[in-house]
């Protein structure tokens, strides 16, 4: 029993301060920055940039002129992870919503009086749209534990 006590807090501490649950984010555990650590490598070792040099002169290869750029772009995947939840120092350094949070030794906005209202949390309206603002809701009403085993909103 202690062991799924562990999990459950340990799934509760990967809530973030906004309401987001870390691992439902792509740049967790960095999957992604890993696939792209992996076909960049794969690339290199058959020299496909050769191969997409050849066959952009062709009609039906012409996207692989752009090939430099798409496989730039495997480099900056790889450059986006993150191997810890926000509360245990994860995330972006300079994340306005962690500094509040911390300022007034809270855990997370749920804790606040302001959240729903709050110009910080908009931060996060152009890729979430208001998931954020819903979790906040469910996890001031079912606490950060039951929240972690529940459905929550990403998108929104």
């Amino acid at each position: 029993m202690a062991e799924t006590n562990n999990k459950e807090n340990k799934n509760s501490e990967l809530v973030g301060y906004c309401g987001l649950y870390c691992p439902d984010c792509p740049l967790f555990l960095g999957k992604i920055s890993d696939m792209a650590r992996d076909l960049r490598k794969e690339l290199r070792r058959v020299e496909y940039d050769r191969f997409a040099k050849y066959i952009s002169k062709f009609p039906a290869g012409k996207k692989f002129e752009n090939f430099k750029e798409c496989y730039d772009g495997l480099g900056a995947l790889m450059k986006f992870r993150c191997e810890k939840g926000c509360r245990q120092g994860g995330g972006t350094d300079n994340c306005q919503i962690r500094q509040c949070c911390q300022d007034q030794n809270l855990e997370g906005c749920w804790q606040c009086s302001k959240y729903d209202h709050c110009t910080k949390l908009d931060a996060l309206n152009a890729l979430h749209q208001n998931a954020h603002r819903k979790n906040l809701k469910i996890i001031e009403e079912k606490g950060t534990t039951e929240f972690a085993k529940g459905n929550r909103y990403w998108y929104s």
